[in-house]
């Protein structure tokens, strides 16, 4: 079947309902990650005028290279699979555009010698961790990221998470901005120990899936300070009071500080800092053009980022009434009362009810009287 996305039309296999399948992957549900991408291809070359050269390293039916190279992109595509790599060759040739399709293994690729690309994207099926050592290597200014296996990053499969990022993943209220900092922190980690230091400068997570823009700079003292924005969230399943501690040794309280319980959990390493640039994001949400079948959608998503405290971790509020026991407010009148309290406070992109703040449990609580 045909497929038109922003500026291109390109074949892509029909897909099973449910499952694996043999056919070259096509997400559906991923049109407003690819969206957003080209947006933020676009203002970022506006950033950095002399990048020019992408890879999409796990590139299936190629819509994400084909697009970028609709955009201006010098383009390059990678794909293991040989029907994937004819795929993504009819679909540049059918929009009358240049790129160069490898049927190679990513990390090969990304190894050869003298091979460095300004922007490396990395969309696999699943967990993008076994590229992102080759990806941070060989990327002179911006490696992008997307990672579907939330359930994994955000402690629903406790052990995979262990396993794949190197870190201990808590299923908390605040399960997916969770999966985006485990993410963060495994992807700096990675990027260190090439004395590479890497700066979110764009992130979300969107339909199970969760992803991030990370400016790289090529210093070890930058690489440095990455590693002292990871730490740790001491979690208290009891009351969800939450405190972090930074720095890659964790030392876990015995209580709760606020109720007592001995039912807190540490998650971590984990990444303790903002996960965007607000200008960037500006500028991003400005790159949006109407042709992008999500243009709203994302324009609303990118908005709410831009006002998005850097805080770590955040609530819902409809969870805190319940636990009150109380009929919920407006989240205006919510927030306001908040702020007036003397704290700052922002709804969150994770869901309506969602916001950040930097006052604890206790002072919430004691904003609204619930002390």
């Amino acid at each position: 079947m045909n497929r038109t996305e922003g500026q291109v039309t390109v074949a892509v296999p029909e897909q099973p309902d449910a499952g694996r399948s043999d056919a070259v992957f096509f997400n559906t549900d991923q049109e407003l990650n690819r969206d957003i991408t080209i947006a933020a291809l676009t203002a970022y070359r506006e950033r950095e005028p002399r990048v020019a050269t992408y890879l999409d390293a796990t590139a299936a039916s190629g819509i994400r290279g084909v697009r970028a190279a609709a955009a201006g992109w010098d383009v390059s595509l990678a794909d293991v699979d040989p029907d994937a790599v004819d795929l993504a060759r009819e679909n540049l040739a059918t929009n009358d555009l240049d790129g160069t399709v490898y049927h190679r293994d990513a990390n090969a690729l990304l190894h050869d010698q003298g091979t460095l690309f300004d922007v490396v994207d990395l969309d696999p099926f699943g967990s993008p961790i076994p590229f992102a050592d080759a990806a941070f290597a060989n990327a002179r200014n911006l490696v992008a990221v997307t990672a579907t296996d939330t359930a994994p990053l955000c402690g629903a499969h406790f052990e995979s998470g262990v396993r794949r990022y190197s870190a201990v993943p808590r299923n908390t209220e605040y399960h997916a901005e969770m999966g985006l900092r485990i993410l963060l922190g495994a992807l700096a980690r990675t990027a260190a120990r090439y004395d590479v230091g890497v700066t979110p400068i764009l992130s979300h997570v969107s339909d199970h899936y969760v992803r991030t823009y990370l400016e790289l700079s090529h210093r070890a003292t930058d690489a440095n300070a990455a590693i002292d924005e990871l730490g740790f969230v001491h979690h208290c399943r009891n009351c969800g009071a939450r405190e972090t501690e930074s720095g890659l040794v964790s030392h876990p309280p015995e209580a709760c500080a606020y109720c007592g319980s001995d039912s807190v959990v540490t998650a971590g390493p984990l990444w303790l800092g903002p996960t965007h640039e607000e200008e960037f994001v500006a500028s991003t949400a400005a790159a949006l053009d109407e042709s992008m079948g999500t243009a709203t959608r994302a324009e609303r998503l990118l908005d709410r980022l831009q006002g998005e405290l850097a805080t770590p971790t955040h609530y819902d509020q409809h969870g805190l009434y319940r636990r009150w026991n109380e009929p919920a407010i407006g989240m205006d009148e919510f927030l306001e009362t908040l702020r007036a309290a003397g704290h700052a406070a922002s709804r969150t992109h994770y869901g309506g009810t969602t916001f950040k703040t930097d006052a604890t449990l206790a002072e919430i609580e004691a904003a609204f009287g619930m002390a």
